[in-house]
Order: structure tokens, then sequence, then C-alpha cells
């Protein structure tokens, strides 16, 4: 028998606290599926999903985070067109200048009010749910 089990990932939306509140770290792709995203990545074996959370925040941006909260977990099967794919979301935050790094093509600055139209995998959904409960106190509804 062949086991087929989603790939565990990782989502860190990271607030510049030294810019307007909401001020959020995105990056563009340097490989497909192009566009804007949430920087993350996969989860090596042998890894927590927070040590995870925290290099692929530095490898994308080149910030050091601080882990905030676990967010919420996406895992529609059709969230990334790769494969099967859940994701642990968490809340950091940073100070300084990011720089785009790894596989990140450009990376930029946005507020969660004008984000870019072009966004990867579900991350407009995982935007507009933390936009919700950043600014309304709205949790995510559960994916069921």
């Amino acid at each position: 028998m062949t086991y087929r089990n989603p790939v565990p990932t990782v989502d860190i939306l990271i607030e510049s606290i030294d810019r307007p509140p909401g001020s959020i770290v995105l990056v563009e792709r340097l490989n497909p599926p192009h566009g804007w995203a949430i920087p993350g990545g996969f989860v090596d074996y042998g890894e927590t999903v927070e040590t995870a959370a925290i290099r692929e925040a530095k490898e994308e941006t080149g910030l050091d985070v601080e882990l905030i909260e676990q967010f919420h977990v996406y895992s529609n099967p059709q969230r990334d067109p790769r494969k099967h794919t859940l994701s642990v979301v968490f809340l950091a935050t940073a100070t300084g200048i990011p720089q785009a790094g790894d596989d990140a093509k450009h990376l930029e600055v946005f507020s969660l009010w004008e984000l870019p139209p072009n966004l990867c995998f579900d991350h407009d959904r995982i935007l507009r749910d933390y936009r919700n409960y950043r600014f309304y106190g709205k949790r995510p509804s559960l994916e069921i």
C-alpha cells in the first residue's frame, strides 16, 4: 500500500514594527508559481514548524523574526498547484530593512489595505483573514 500525505509548510506573516500598523512583508517569487507570496516554505525533516518559520523568514527576507503566535492552518488540497500542502501560518514581528534572498525575486512591504493583485497560492485568503483578525479581532473560520 502506498501512502500519500500532504506536505507540511509554514508561512510567516511578518509585521514590520518600525512602519505603520498593518505593514506586511511580501516576496515576489523567483520560481513558479510566479507572483507575490507570504514568506514561507517547506518544513525540513526533523525540524519543528517554529524552527522552520524562523529559518524561512531569515532565508527569504534577511530578517530575524519574533514569532508571536500560531495563526491558523490552511489545508485545502488545491491551495498549492504543485502538490497537496498544508501550511501552519505564524504571526511574527521584525524590525529593520528586509532584503530579498533565497528564491525571492523581489521583496516589498505592503499595507494590508493595499496588497498586490497577483498573489500566489491561497495567500489572498490568508491575508484577508489576517486583516480581519488584526483590525477587527475576527479569527478565520475552519475549512470543513
